[in-house]
């Protein structure tokens, strides 16, 4: 297995004591798919390359000191949702506005293709998103799209010091699946 190896490789590394090139190896096997979860969770890309590399330099910093409690990958994972949560608590970007999915249908101009009705639908779930905290968000781009175990999930979402437990996660997470039907609903979506 891929992560495997890797954890194994950035591990030997940090026994050699070479830091440095365990850190680059971790960013590197890593990041793609760190990346890719920023840009779901914040649905920006100038936001998730920023979190990225407030991530980056929290596992260049961290690495050291990681004593293995958790998988790299979760690790990881819960250094990019720290970067993220601390990126949207910025005051000056608690302050921006994003367009609506009207203003920008209307920006765009007329549409005609099915590739516009796939555009239009990609919109609405996007709009559906954004009515989840960043927390659901995370959660859902966690356990969907990177796979992650719910434990996993426990441990990248916990707050620092307190633990969640993976069953209350299954819980919240169906809680969510149900917030998102309304909404659809609600909005004419399904």
């Amino acid at each position: 297995e891929r992560v495997a190896a890797l954890s194994s490789a950035v591990q030997a590394r940090l026994e050699a004591g070479d830091t440095r090139a365990a850190g680059a190896a971790a960013v590197r096997g890593l990041g793609p798919e760190i990346l890719r979860y920023l840009r779901a969770v914040l649905g920006d890309e100038t936001e998730a390359k920023e979190a990225f590399a407030d991530f980056a330099e929290r596992l260049w910093r961290g690495l050291p000191s990681f004593r293995g409690e958790a998988s790299l990958r979760t690790w990881a994972f819960r250094l990019a949702w720290t970067a993220a949560a601390d990126l949207r608590k910025e005051a000056w970007r608690a302050r921006g506005r994003r367009l609506g999915t009207d203003e920008a249908e209307a920006l765009s101009g007329p549409r005609t293709s099915s590739a516009v009705r796939f555009e239009r639908m990609r919109i609405s779930l996007d709009t559906l998103r954004t009515a989840l905290s960043l927390e659901e968000q995370s959660l859902l781009q966690l356990r969907i799209d990177r796979g992650l175990s719910w434990a996993e999930c426990a441990e990248v979402l916990a707050a620092s010091g307190h633990s969640l437990k993976p069953d209350a996660l299954m819980k919240r997470f169906e809680r969510i699946k149900t917030k998102l039907g309304a909404l659809a609903s609600a909005g004419g979506q399904d």
